[in-house]
């Protein structure tokens, strides 16, 4: 009998793809969050973070939170380029944005209600905290080889399907 792999399944068509995408985003706590420092030190770490679907931009934006001073915060400068990674390696979630720093006082009640809500921790009042708000600009996702094509979901910040 030959080794080889069993046959995979027929390729999620796009308009699934999003969808399994935006329970995973409703619904999971943590995401790897990639940035770089400006001598292009890299910084990975898994934080939590909201799915904020109603908030800043049509296509939705995630929030997250952490110490002003630690190297996911410092790394962002205005208009910071970010990756973001939900999943293993045979059932990935790829999403490119721009984050922003947001403090506590600053961001909508309705969007530090939810975070609060999900994670049951609420940062609006601690000062060494700050939330850092991804918009996305593109969002690729993907289960294994087989379906590498039409991995793309979003474009320029706006869905596909």
């Amino acid at each position: 009998m030959a080794d080889h792999e069993p046959p995979h399944p027929s390729p999620r068509p796009r308009a699934q793809r999003k969808q399994d995408v935006l329970d995973r985003l409703a619904t999971e706590e943590d995401i790897w969050v990639a940035t770089a420092s400006t001598d292009g030190e890299p910084c990975l770490v898994p934080l939590w973070f909201l799915w904020d679907a109603g908030a800043e931009t049509d296509a939705g934006t995630l929030l997250f939170c952490t110490k002003r001073n630690n190297p996911t915060a410092r790394n962002l400068t205005p208009q910071s380029e970010v990756r973001l990674s939900l999943g293993h390696t045979r059932d990935v979630v790829l999403i490119d944005g721009t984050a922003e720093k947001v403090e506590g006082t600053d961001l909508p009640t309705p969007s530090a209600d939810a975070f609060a809500a999900k994670l049951s921790w609420d940062p609006r009042g601690a000062t060494d905290w700050v939330y850092l708000r991804v918009t996305p600009r593109t969002v690729r996702a993907w289960h294994e080889e087989h379906e590498l094509k039409g991995r793309v979901l979003m474009r320029d910040g706006a869905w596909l399907a």
